[in-house]
């Protein structure tokens, strides 16, 4: 088994993490403070973050966006989402993440006032002091935001549209978030069209707590070029006795179709996605070669880093750093970033940090 410091210092990539979910729990009780929210169940840090876990894994979807109220309650301010990204950058540098896009919907933040585009700006400016910090404490990090519209709102192309505006600035894509179950991705065919006449990039939440006919109208009807989570594609995969696999239709589609998995195993187990870590598609997946990455969805709600999350998989399937590494290109291959950027990252950080490790971990001392 690799070591959770081996794991942190490899480099890792992440395509699937919440900005509303992965704020430092002494942040919400400053923030709470500081901007008058007086929602919180407690201000104690260590009992807040347990709160949210418990919160958040109770075997549903639906259950599981609840604990936002708090989180989305702090980030009204142009100030609060400036910190919060900022420390996110931080965050994720600290843990080994080379690379990030991380997801939210500014639609949240328009309570006190501010426009999309303001929140989208103060996300961004978050972004570039956190990658300052890093670089400065010798752990590097390139941060790009996706915007999200929410499923159970009506704003999709007015939220499409402040996607595109601030592609030059670091959005890389544009995401549909929310409930699955009674809000199909067919109700926000105007937004989609609209990014792909653009030449802009989609990734969809579809096939978590719902199954194959959310996955298929991503991909078919919307245009999807990655799925958020994806776990039920497993419903169209026959195992039979003898271990022969069949593939259905969809399923052979998007392996075929190397169709980026966006993972996120111990949030899955939160939402009831997976039974547990060692029950979770990913093992079933990954041996089946879908272009599978692994993520962190909400590092509060569900108590995770992505070093953690590795290691979970380590232990449970023994992954080892070989596939450790081809999960993390999968992910940089994945990434909407621009195509020299994406290579340059591969090659002059994944690779040879791997290579390092490697060298380390097989190294023999003779005495």
């Amino acid at each position: 088994m690799l070591t959770l410091d081996t794991i942190r210092e490899a480099p890792k990539a992440l395509l699937h993490d919440h900005l509303d979910g992965g704020l430092r729990p002494r942040t919400v009780i400053d923030l709470a403070s500081e901007f008058g929210y007086d929602g919180l169940p407690t201000t104690d840090p260590d009992d807040l973050a347990a709160w949210f876990t418990r919160g958040a894994d109770r075997k549903s979807l639906e259950l599981y966006l609840e604990t936002f109220q708090h989180t989305v309650g702090v980030l009204q301010d142009r100030d609060a989402i400036v910190r919060v990204a900022a420390e996110c950058a931080e965050d994720l540098a600290a843990d080994g993440v080379v690379y990030a896009e991380v997801r939210y919907a500014p639609e949240l933040s328009t309570e006190r006032g501010l426009s999309l585009d303001e929140v989208v700006e103060a996300n961004l400016e978050g972004f570039r002091i956190g990658m300052e910090r890093a670089a400065a404490a010798g752990t590097p990090i390139v941060m790009k935001v996706l915007v999200t519209a929410m499923r159970q709102a009506a704003r999709s192309v007015e939220v499409a549209e402040c996607a595109v505006r601030w592609r030059d600035a670091g959005v890389v894509g544009f995401d549909v978030a929310g409930p699955e179950k009674g809000y199909p991705p067919t109700r926000y065919l105007d937004a989609f069209e609209y990014i792909r006449r653009e030449n802009f990039h989609i990734t969809i939440h579809a096939g978590e707590s719902f199954g194959l006919p959310s996955i298929w109208e991503a991909l078919q009807f919307a245009g999807g070029e990655r799925l958020g989570h994806g776990v039920r594609i497993v419903d169209d995969i026959t195992v039979r006795p003898d271990g022969s696999v069949e593939l259905g239709r969809l399923a052979a589609f998007v392996r075929d179709r190397r169709v980026p998995l966006e993972m996120c195993p111990t949030s899955n187990v939160h939402t009831g996605a997976a039974a547990s870590i060692e029950k979770h598609p990913f093992d079933l997946l990954r041996r089946l070669r879908y272009r599978v990455t692994v993520n962190t969805d909400n590092r509060l709600m569900s108590n995770v880093s992505l070093s953690g999350e590795f290691a979970a998989l380590d232990a449970a399937f023994g992954i080892g750093l070989g596939e450790m590494e081809w999960l993390t290109i999968n992910a940089m291959k994945s990434a909407f970033a621009a195509f020299d950027e994406r290579l340059r990252v591969i090659n002059e950080v994944v690779k040879p940090g791997y290579a390092h490790l490697r060298a380390r971990e097989s190294r023999v001392v003779v005495g």
